[in-house]
């Protein structure tokens, strides 16, 4: 059996066949797709992070659902590497209430007037499911670097929910919908743009971001009695709420 072996042996070599070399192609290969999975772990550059974070904490201020069933569907489909902090936005239960939300969401915000209230509701989950986001996208090994996460994510749904609420305050004292839903479907498109352009394109997202700010806050000036609006609607909005157990 062992004179067959080598016989065998001796004839793949005779034909140029080595399977030693065979061997350690396999397991070049194997290194390759080793190297792969790794060099797409490393794009997770400090850069890389924090423009994903402030992508996040931004987006989230005025679609937090899209953000999250987005964010998770592409970690979980491999398109994008996920630092640990965000890995739970791949479990399929969070794309379940996320995408379901989603949904709710993007027909909510097509009827006039009915936008502002779900902006009202929805006021008190999106500036701090921004600040997690982002802490997640930061802090998976520093609590310091988790808590900058925190308020630069926090700092940006703010400022993004401002923008969007007082523009749509705006927007909804004309009687006619269409400026509404253009509105509303530029917000859609904004956000697959903004996480794509953080994953893809750190620097530029960067450059985007800048321009996004200094517009916000020109529309923030020139909108500003919209603004004071939004505000007292806020205002009571928490007054109404802190009201009912006393009255109860």
């Amino acid at each position: 059996m062992q004179e067959l072996i080598q016989h065998l042996m001796q004839w793949l070599q005779s034909l140029g066949l080595h399977p030693d070399g065979a061997t350690a192609a396999v397991g070049e290969a194997a290194g390759h797709v080793g190297d792969a999975v790794n060099s797409a772990a490393a794009k997770l550059d400090m850069p890389s992070l924090l423009a994903l974070a402030a992508a996040l904490g931004w987006a989230s201020g005025f679609r937090l659902y899209a953000v999250v069933f987005l964010t998770g569907a592409m970690g979980y489909a491999g398109w994008i590497a996920l630092p640990p902090g965000l890995h739970i936005l791949e479990h399929p239960a969070v794309l379940a209430a996320s995408g379901l939300m989603l949904l709710v969401e993007f027909f909510a915000d097509k009827i006039p007037w009915v936008d502002s209230v779900w902006d009202s509701i929805n006021a008190f989950i999106r500036i701090p499911a921004g600040a997690l986001l982002a802490a997640g996208a930061l802090g998976a090994d520093s609590a310091t670097m988790g808590m900058v996460g925190a308020l630069l994510g926090g700092s940006l749904a703010a400022t993004s929910f401002a923008t969007k609420a007082t523009t749509r305050a705006a927007i909804n004292t004309s009687p006619e919908p269409f400026t509404n839903w253009l509105a509303s479907f530029f917000e859609d498109g904004l956000v697959v743009g903004i996480v794509w352009l953080a994953t893809q394109h750190p620097l530029a997202f960067g450059i985007a971001l800048a321009v996004m700010l200094v517009v916000s806050v020109l529309l923030l000036v020139v909108l500003f009695k919209f603004l004071k609006l939004v505000v007292r609607k806020l205002r009571a909005f928490v007054g109404q709420g802190a009201a009912e157990p006393t009255g109860a």
